[in-house]
């Protein structure tokens, strides 16, 4: 694979470097429609596939929030593309990786030494390359160890990429006003919170202590002594990254097990720690030669306050969400519905966010649920299609909700996505074990 030997910082580079991208996508549209003048019959995939391959191309060697932006994206399976998924997955684990001299200069500003004289033997190549950083292949005193190094520049261009890229989101999700500087306030905040390796190490030491006694799941251990900022230093652990065990297991019941250990870290982080691993795609997690799960990056950590978190459980249950008082309740403690809005305003969103959860928090509605179930995932497919194609939906205020929803239905949607790979039939209420086992 190509390496980098540099990866633009300046905003003005990088702005360039998504005008150009953006020119790309300019031309292929022209192509499309010029095609579809002379045959009406051509579909939009070959459209999707140019514009997935010329936005990851330039996204990727941009890195850094740029990039991480896809590796969100690619998570949406039900309603991106399938050309932006496949593409777009690419940045979770599969990037082009920094090329060996700035590797050495890394080491040497942020750790004092190069890499050869801190380890016993260092891999010059990287193992994996994705949006914020890459890991190699180390060993010290006998020990096996992954290496995690931060790209240069990537913290100090968070500000500059999300200040590009908010024109075009305020436009895609019709959000207007002032108001729409929290969502993009807490996406900077947990942006930079993950390059802050030394950040990241207490959350994972933290993290490893606090979920130990979960069954079927393993952490790293981690070396302070060999970690900084900018670099993060852990066990090396052999394993398949979690997409790939699954599309080679067979065994539906070994699927099952990594699932539920998958399902109770979650609800075991959310109901006890009041704090999750909010970054729930397939390169942070992977299945070891034991069959157990092994989480292997807590950089990005979401506090859920108790004034988010207990509204939003309540709407999980089935008896509030047909409970048109209590429904109505909570939507405005959780900021979906709003004091200024009309009543059109009210009856619209009471209804799209009733049908909404009516259908996502189905897993929680009974003791067991299969994550196989395509019916389930068609829906929400079928909803995502409807939500996009609503003219209706463009005309209204599109702030909605606390700033928490941003990174916690993320991560409901990640899990949901995760199980879905694996076929996993979970016992979604396995997880109260632990919780009565931790008082």
């Amino acid at each position: 694979m190509k390496t980098l030997d540099k990866i633009p910082t300046g905003k003005i580079e990088r702005a360039g470097q998504l005008v150009k991208t953006g020119l790309k996508v300019g031309t292929n549209y022209v192509a499309y429609y010029g095609e579809k003048l002379v045959n009406p019959s051509v579909s939009r995939d070959k459209l999707n596939e140019n514009n997935a391959e010329d936005i990851y191309d330039g996204l990727k060697n941009l890195k850094g929030s740029a990039l991480k932006v896809a590796q969100m994206l690619s998570m949406d399976k039900s309603i991106m593309p399938q050309q932006y998924v496949d593409k777009f997955s690419l940045s979770q684990f599969s990037v082009p990786p920094l090329s060996a001299p700035l590797v050495r200069k890394t080491f040497k500003k942020y750790l004092g030494q190069y890499p050869e004289n801190l380890y016993d033997t260092f891999t010059p190549d990287a193992s994996n390359a994705a949006s914020i950083g890459q890991v190699h292949k180390a060993t010290k005193d006998g020990k096996n160890l992954a290496v995690k190094i931060q790209y240069p520049g990537v913290a100090e261009s968070i500000s500059s990429d999300l200040a590009l890229v908010k024109p075009f989101a305020i436009r895609m999700f019709n959000l207007k006003g002032k108001d729409s500087d929290k969502y993009f306030k807490e996406v900077e905040d947990k942006l930079l919170e993950e390059t802050d390796y030394e950040l990241e190490l207490q959350q994972s030491l933290d993290m490893t202590q606090q979920c130990s006694h979960i069954e079927n799941l393993r952490f790293p251990k981690y070396y302070p002594e060999y970690s900084s900022s900018k670099i993060l230093s852990m066990e090396w652990i052999e394993g398949l990254h979690l997409s790939e065990f699954a599309q080679q297991n067979k065994d539906a019941a070994l699927g099952d097990r990594i699932g539920q250990a998958l399902w109770d870290f979650y609800m075991y982080q959310m109901h006890e720690l009041k704090q999750v691993h909010a970054d729930p795609h397939p390169g942070n997690f992977l299945v070891d030669k034991d069959g157990k799960l092994v989480a292997i990056d807590f950089g990005c950590i979401k506090k859920v306050p108790m004034d988010f978190y207990v509204p939003y459980f309540e709407l999980a249950e089935k008896k509030n969400i047909n409970n048109p008082v209590i429904f109505n309740e909570k939507l405005y403690e959780l900021e979906i519905l709003r004091l200024d809005d009309s009543p059109e305003e009210i009856a619209y969103f009471t209804k799209i966010f009733h049908d909404l959860l009516s259908l996502f928090t189905q897993p929680f509605h009974a003791d067991y649920f299969d994550f196989s179930d395509e019916d389930f995932f068609g829906k929400i497919a079928v909803m995502g299609e409807e939500f996009a194609k609503d003219t209706q939906l463009r005309k209204m205020n599109g702030n909605r909700g606390s700033k928490h929803f941003l990174y916690i239905n993320r991560t409901f949607f990640g899990l949901y996505n995760l199980l879905h790979d694996l076929k996993a039939r979970v016992h979604t209420r396995h997880f109260e074990k632990y919780l009565q086992a931790s008082k």
